[in-house]
């Protein structure tokens, strides 16, 4: 029998004063108040056949909770740790987006400049002109990588395995023809990232991760916040991930080279330190003005998938719960799926990490469920 745990912290608090410099004036949101009861539901009864562990942090002028539930590690049967350091997958993507919106308010890169005209070789020669701007926005048209790396008799076998950017682009683009004219639809995914990547080294003459380090995570003195490169472990206190292979054995997913991931989702980090990133990057002490309303811009074009209106700008998604606006970014990885959010005026934000037990699959309801609680 698995062991269930649940811990919760609420402080009250108050939100120091913040200018944003974001597209329109942030004007207050009207939320109800913070309901410690409904998130502590929400995280309560884990593990299940979902989900092994869990954490959430909520932040705001409303008050804070702090809540995790669940089992952190099977071999020593700790819970999960409430500063635990998690795989924050796709979330990286705001940090390489930031990274290169301070080369640009810098002059060093131009988002209407075209990926060919930095790095003449990256792409085939058939490709049209894509723009920076259009990797950032997921607009550029540029075919995914044709293996699915959350499968996971594949993930197994290669998660140990070391990639180059040039090796990923070169799978996503060999003998592929593009899927949409540059800047007609978004589709979302990591090889835009990737391509962004390679230009912001092309620039710099740096690792992408310098850009990064020196620009957001020294800076906000983010320390549990790491560009791991070739390291597949995660160090200091966090939560394995783990795969369910059948009801009672789990498999530990935690370690794994990340450099299949690299500038689209390699990072790991934790609920402070990505709440403090949230928090300086709306309110424009990382990007001057101009740089941070592009955050925000949402290309008038439909999604590939389905048609619908796009929902993401150059770094930040929109998510509309409950009639609430929020601004954020979701990720995974195998063993981890994660989401920080908040309103424009910061009045409301949530990091969450959650342990799930089968990669690849939908958002889990823990994971919904933690969303509605937080704004219900």
């Amino acid at each position: 029998m698995k062991p269930k745990r649940i811990t919760a912290i609420v402080v009250a608090a108050t939100l120091g004063g913040a200018v944003l410099a974001t597209p329109a004036a942030a004007a207050a949101t009207t939320l109800p108040p913070l309901n410690p009861a409904a998130l502590e539901a929400a995280i309560a009864d884990l593990p299940n056949d979902e989900v092994s562990g869990a954490l959430v942090q909520v932040r705001g002028s409303a008050g804070e909770w702090t809540g995790t539930s669940g089992i952190g590690d099977l071999r020593t049967g700790r819970g999960v740790p409430a500063d635990g350091r998690f795989r924050i997958g796709s979330m990286t993507k705001t940090f390489t987006a930031t990274a290169a919106l301070q080369l640009v308010a810098r002059h060093r890169l131009d988002l209407d400049r075209t990926v060919q005209s930095y790095v003449p070789d990256l792409l085939p020669a058939s490709y049209p002109p894509i723009t920076v701007g259009q990797l950032m926005d997921f607009t550029a048209g540029i075919p995914g990588i044709k293996i699915d790396h959350k499968d996971p008799v594949w993930f197994l076998a290669h998660r140990f395995d070391t990639w180059t950017p040039r090796q990923l682009i070169d799978l996503a683009t060999k003998d592929a023809p593009m899927e949409f004219a540059p800047g007609t639809m978004q589709h979302y995914g990591n090889i835009d990232y990737l391509v962004l990547g390679v230009v912001i080294e092309k620039v710099t003459g740096r690792p992408y991760g310098d850009a990064i380090r020196d620009g957001i995570i020294r800076p906000l003195h983010l320390t549990a916040t790491v560009v791991p490169g070739r390291d597949p472990r995660i160090h200091g206190p966090h939560a394995h991930g783990y795969e369910a292979v059948t009801p009672d054995q789990w498999v530990d997913v935690t370690d794994a080279n990340p450099t299949f991931q690299w500038a689209a989702a390699e990072i790991v980090s934790n609920a402070p330190d990505l709440d403090r990133f949230l928090v300086a990057l709306v309110s424009g002490r990382l990007l001057p003005p101009a740089q941070t309303a592009e955050l925000f811009r949402i290309p008038d074009v439909p999604t590939y998938e389905t048609g619908e209106p796009a929902t993401y700008g150059r770094g930040l998604e929109e998510l509309v719960v409950n009639g609430q606006v929020f601004w954020g970014k979701s990720g995974d990885r195998p063993g981890y799926n994660n989401g920080m959010g908040t309103t424009l005026d910061l009045a409301r934000r949530l990091v969450y990490s959650v342990n799930t037990l089968h990669m690849g699959g939908a958002m889990p309801a823990v994971a919904q469920r933690i969303v509605l609680a937080a704004v219900s």
